[in-house]
This record gives structure tokens, sequence and C-alpha cells, in this order.
């Protein structure tokens, strides 16, 4: 099987690592890859807003399927560009994208096929905006409804901070905050079936203690021990399912990877927001653990031939990933900086998220440059292991919290 990666991310470097861990897998190429990515697979230089590049590339490769990483390509229909094209993509239409494009259009589809989420309204003016902000009071959760990289969303008991945030989109979908812990569960459609994945819980603010702004992610932890043990299933059963149909029956059906971030609240569980492509860093703590072959799962995906009933079948290993950021991420990164210290060893691998060959020195060249995964048996373990790696990586003035899965790891030792 040829398959060919899009995307230059830590997210798209573990893709690739699964990727090469399936035996039916013959050529693995990336576009445009990174310095990581290219120890691993066949990197391509090409512009991914181009879907006529991606095509042409497809095509002189003669690829089998094409995993789209990314969700700025999906958004721009590339899977569309693919499917008349007669390629096989693993990511959905550019109609299908939408759970992810628009927040507004998730939270209609939610509405019509009955799917837990937060009480919302979409604004587009001012008056609208104040309104809503009045409605719920504090916290204020306010969401720009178009892509924003990981950065749309507000979350303040400050209401001058969630009106100027409001204020900079032209529509916002402004809704009740949702109490309890957050896991993200990503779900295997190929447009009528859906696979559940395990969970996993990421930390979006910057600093320790959950402090600081919102990030794309600083880190994740699996499996989430803490977690009820039929999420998986509960998740398939109330918002995956229901989603997948409801986009059927408007006849956009979603083929790819649809992710739904919930909130485990007094009240059951909610949906906080759909992607519609792997989560960042939640791919990078996961895809270490599927003993399921990757390629061939996600070209069954691909071409609609998800079985019933299908299960994954995971490592019991735990995995605790650390995100390496750079100086003044998330509100202005500091990149060019030389790094140093990457070590990686049989439980533990570093992905590469924003890095760039200079005179064949590694440079750090966006805010998240680095993902540290390490592999233990519990939590407390595999923790270790990724801080222990990290440990020895030099990059000045970065930062990355010391406080991931730690927590989950005690109360794990705890039971």
């Amino acid at each position: 099987m040829k398959v060919l990666l899009i995307g230059s991310g830590g997210r798209e470097h573990a893709l690739a690592a699964a990727l090469n861990r399936d035996p039916e897998l013959e050529e693995l190429h990336v576009a445009p890859g990174n310095p990581g990515i290219a120890a691993i697979a066949l990197c391509h230089s090409i512009d991914t807003t181009n879907n006529s590049e991606i095509i042409s590339l497809a095509q002189k490769l003669r690829s089998d399927l094409v995993v789209i990483g990314p969700e700025a390509p999906l958004v721009n229909g590339v899977a569309d560009a693919l499917a008349k094209a007669g390629i096989a993509c693993f990511g959905p239409s550019q109609a299908a994208a939408q759970l992810e494009g628009s927040k507004d259009f998730a939270k209609k589809v939610m509405s019509d096929a009955g799917v837990p989420t937060a009480r919302s309204f979409t604004c587009t003016n001012l008056d609208e905006i104040e309104k809503a902000l009045d409605a719920f009071g504090a916290p204020y959760v306010v969401k720009h409804d178009g892509l924003a990289a990981g950065k749309g969303v507000v979350v303040t008991e400050d209401r001058t901070t969630a009106l100027d945030h409001a204020v900079q989109s032209p529509r916002v979908v402004i809704e009740e905050f949702l109490d309890g812990p957050e896991v993200s569960l990503f779900g295997i459609s190929d447009g009528t079936r859906v696979i559940g994945m395990q969970p996993a819980q990421d930390f979006k603010r910057a600093f320790d203690g959950d402090r600081g702004p919102n990030t794309g992610g600083m880190g994740a932890y699996s499996p989430v021990h803490w977690a009820p043990t039929d999420i998986v299933q509960e998740t398939v059963d109330q918002v995956l399912n229901p989603t997948i149909k409801e986009m059927a029956a408007r006849g956009t059906p979603f083929v790819g990877l649809l992710y739904a971030g919930l909130a485990l609240t007094m009240k059951g569980t909610r949906v906080i927001e759909f992607n519609a492509r792997f989560g960042d860093p939640e791919t990078e703590v996961l895809l270490p653990r599927l003993k399921t072959p990757l390629a061939q799962l996600l070209l069954r995906a691909a071409t609609g031939k998800l079985i019933d009933g299908e299960e994954l079948e995971w490592s019991d290993d735990s995995a605790v990933t650390v995100v390496l950021a750079s100086e003044g991420y998330p509100a202005a990164p500091k990149i060019g900086e030389p790094i140093m210290g990457i070590h990686e060893s049989s439980d533990s691998a570093v992905f590469h998220a924003g890095t760039t060959l200079k005179d064949g020195i590694l440079h750090s060249s966006g805010g998240r440059v680095l993902a540290v995964t390490g592999i233990g048996s519990d939590l407390a373990d595999a923790r270790a292991k990724a801080y222990e790696a990290l440990s020895h990586i030099s990059l000045f003035g970065s930062h990355f919290r010391s406080d991931i899965a730690l927590n989950a790891s005690v109360a794990e030792k705890g039971n």
C-alpha cells in the first residue's frame, strides 16, 4: 500500500510513525513534512492549500490512500478534489468539514441529531453579544465561529475580556459554561459506521495549574482511568453515531476522524466541540498505544469498508505527552532558536511539531516545537519517561508544563 500523508506538525509525525508500523505499508510519503518526519518517510515540498498540487502529487506517486492531517485543506475541499480524481481519501468533504470549520454549523447539527451540548447563542453584532453574555453570566465562554488553530476560544470570569474577544470575529458562538473534567474521544468513520478510539485528556492552558491563555495543547495522557468505564460506548451511542447519521441524512456523509471534545458534567456528558481531523496533542499520546494496523484501518474507512462491531486493539501501556513551546507562546512565539539534545529510546518518542533545518542544525519554526511522549507501565512511569527525555533537550527561552498527568498519576497510584 502506498500512502500520502498531508501535513507538517507533531500530529503528522505521530501519524507517520503509526502508519510505518503497518505491515501492509509499502511506501509512505508526506507533504510537506518536517525534519523529524523526513527521518522515517519521503517528504515532498508542496503548497497544501493548493488542491491541484496535492492531486498531482498523489497521482504521480500512485497513492492508494491520501490521509489529511490538518484542518485547513479539509475546509478547503481537498477531499472533494481527491474523490473527483478517483483517489481514496481519509478526511471529510468540504461540506462535512464544517463540523470544525463553523461552530454555529456544528451546534445546528448537534441540535438536529439530539447530541447533548451546551446551550448557546450565535452572535453577529455587539448587541447580540452583550445579551448573550448577560444571559449566561460568568464564567463566559466565547468561541470564534471559524478556524482559529485552537486559539479561538476564551473562557474567562472577566466580562470585558470576553467582550473584547467576541468583537474580534464577525460571528461568534457564546455558550453556557460546562462544569466537570474534559476528555477527548476520537471516532473513525466511513460515512455510515463509526469506531470509537480510547479517550485522552489534554491540557489547553499554557502554564501549570491550568493557568494562562488557551493554547493548541500543552500535553496529554492516555488511558483516562478516572473516566466512566463505558465512556467509549456511551460516546459512540450518544454523540458519534447520531452525528454520523445526521450528516449522512443531510447528504454530506462524514468520512474521516471525528474528534469530540467532551465535558463530563454533573448532568451527564456534553459535547464542547467537534474537530474534523486527528487532534493535537492527543494523537501523539494515542497512536503509540494503538496496535491495530493504521494504514489498513484508514483505507477501510476511506472506502466505506469498516466492519460492523469492529473494535480496535490497544496496548496495556500508558502514555504521557509533554509539549515544548517557544518563548512567548502562545501570544508571540519567538522562533529560529537552535534545538539540541533530542534522543529517542524504546520507551520515549519525540515528535516534531515546529522545527526546521538550517545548515544542518535543527531550529524552532513554530510556537509548539516538540511533543515528547513517554511510554510506561502506568501513568507515573510514562510521565517520568517523558520528562526524562525532555530534560535533555535544549531550546533557549522555551517552556513546558511540569504537571501534565500529575494528578491522574497520583490518583491511579491511590487506586
